[in-house]
């Protein structure tokens, strides 16, 4: 497998670029994100930025492992059930006691699990191996130096690496920083997104709908696509095929985000009016069109330090182009190579006889290197079958596919 990065840049077909070509001009465009100083309760998904060193040992002192009695391993050596060794209990610690108790020969310590272990004793009997005495205690097993005993730094020594630079931080990291006494952690600011969709028949779920009226669903779809990788939607509206709207809301939409996404109005219609309005508000069009279906009419412009991709306003459409470019945009943003999809070859169990003028995304199932295709319907508005899909075909213009024959495909993030 190999990450997508769209770094390798592949035959024009016509004069349409490829969409690596594309990704690459998005890419020179985008930088690491900000470091902020996340506390660690926040932090979980996000990108280490620095490396984090522990500021003390773990565990800060001696402590028992068990419910029993700290003792010198070399005064209960011969200790048994037959011949028990009696010691004179010094004192009793429970967890979160401490007590300077100094060491003398032929006592021990009663102690509860986490307790401190007073220097001198050297490992720590479990309370089922004694008589559970009080002023003195019987001891009926051998011990030896450590056992049931953790001594200062045994799990995490000062100074230890805890998580290096470019982690992407797990539950098991947020412990970590908690055992070792951080309450926050550099970490690269999660990208910003807003998201933009145009379309003058576009009708929030909620609302009545009208007649000639359609519920917007891209930008609830592509929301939870990017939340659900801990990533932040700052913005999601709808706006109507007007001009002067859609430069305000833009405008709006490159103050608040990283990353604006668009969608709708990319065509060629006469509402079409998203490129027009792009070069109104000083956008620098980096790319308009590239050689993919579905999506063809993908655009992608520059403005402000800020990257805006206008995808096609059909569903799955949106979704397609959504994918190739935006998670590798996220993956430099981020720090980490694990946002970008994964490609890979994988052997085509079912044919696809259809042959495409233009490179070609298709839905699909991939399992175990086996690739399926669930359905045949292909129409770049329908989205109800994606639920059986996890991944994208990548198939080449003019190539008709059968049965046993080995395609390219995408993996979608976290499944579609």
């Amino acid at each position: 497998m190999e990450r997508y990065t769209g770094q390798n840049t592949e035959q024009r077909k016509g004069n349409l670029p490829e969409i690596e070509e594309c990704l690459t001009l998005l890419l020179q465009n985008v930088k690491a994100q900000e470091i902020i100083q996340c506390p660690i309760d926040e932090a979980w998904g996000m990108v280490l930025a620095e490396t984090v060193c522990a500021g003390m040992p773990v565990p800060p002192y001696p402590k028992s492992a068990m419910d029993g009695y700290a003792v010198r391993a070399e005064e209960v050596a011969d200790a048994s059930g037959d011949h028990p060794v009696t010691l004179k209990v010094a004192a009793e610690l429970f967890a979160g006691d401490h007590k300077e108790i100094r060491y003398e020969p032929g006592t021990a310590v009663r102690v509860m699990t986490g307790a401190f272990v007073p220097e001198g004793y050297d490992a720590v009997v479990k309370q089922e191996d004694t008589d559970y005495g009080e002023e003195s205690v019987q001891v009926y097993a051998p011990s030896r130096p450590g056992q049931n005993y953790c001594g200062v730094g045994e799990e995490i020594s000062c100074g230890d690496v805890i998580a290096g630079s470019g982690t992407r931080l797990s539950p098991v990291h947020i412990g970590l920083f908690a055992e070792t006494g951080k309450s926050c952690v550099p970490v690269y600011r999660p990208v910003r997104v807003a998201i933009l969709c145009t379309g003058s028949e576009l009708c929030e779920t909620g609302e009545p709908l009208g007649k000639g009226k359609i519920y917007n669903s891209i930008s609830h779809m592509l929301a939870a696509a990017v939340r659900r990788e801990g990533l932040q939607v700052v913005f999601r509206e709808l706006c109507p095929d007007e001009d002067s709207l859609l430069a305000d809301r833009l405008s709006e939409a490159l103050r608040a985000a990283d990353i604006v996404i668009t969608t709708g109005g990319v065509s060629v219609g006469k509402r079409d009016i998203v490129p027009k309005v792009l070069c109104d508000i000083g956008a620098k069009i980096l790319f308009r069109r590239a050689n993919i279906q579905p999506g063809t009419p993908t655009t992608g412009s520059t403005k402000d330090g800020r990257v805006i991709l206008s995808l096609s306003g059909n569903p799955y459409a949106a979704l397609v182009n959504f994918e190739i470019y935006f998670w590798p945009l996220a993956a430099k943003m981020m720090g980490h190579e694990g946002f970008a999809p994964v490609k890979e070859r994988a052997v085509l169990w079912d044919d696809y006889p259809k042959t495409n003028r233009m490179r070609r995304f298709i839905r699909a199932k991939v399992s175990d290197k086996k690739v399926y295709l669930p359905t045949r319907v292909h129409s770049s508005s329908v989205i109800s079958n994606l639920t059986e899909c996890n991944c994208l075909i990548d198939l080449e213009p003019g190539r008709s596919v059968k049965a046993g024959e080995e395609v390219s495909i995408l993996h979608i993030r976290g499944g579609i």
